[in-house]
């Protein structure tokens, strides 16, 4: 019998620059760029079957979360301390163990990081 995989949240929290949760307006391109790279780490993770959801609030108020499936707190805390967002500064991130309760396919499809807002719209 395998062993059941274990479920992460982690929550972005202010980084070096506090004004990059709650305005959009204070991203730099280089800030973008960094964006992109967390996107596409999610993205990534997200085809290994460890990203479950990845999302941000839209009114730059509310939080940016990730959940995860993974077979360690261990594997967790270095996929959250991979992610550019978190690696560069831009953000810090609080790990939780967490447990989908509720829910459609925990494995929904990733389909584009940008909106028709401005600004980086995933945590």
């Amino acid at each position: 019998m395998t062993e059941p995989r274990l479920q992460f949240l982690y929550v972005f929290t202010p980084g070096e620059r506090p004004d990059l949760g709650h305005d959009p307006g204070a991203w730099t391109d280089a800030d973008s760029l960094i964006a992109d790279q967390h996107f596409a780490h999610l993205e990534l993770g997200a085809a290994d079957g460890i990203v479950l959801l990845a999302g941000r609030s839209q009114d730059w108020l509310g939080p940016a979360i990730v959940i995860l499936e993974v077979d360690s707190e261990e594997q967790a805390r270095t996929f959250m301390a991979e992610d550019p967002f978190v690696s560069s500064g831009l953000f810090g991130a609080d790990l939780h163990p967490f447990r989908i309760a509720l829910g459609g396919s925990p494995r929904s499809s990733v389909t584009s990081h940008q909106s028709d807002q401005t600004g980086p719209q995933e945590p």
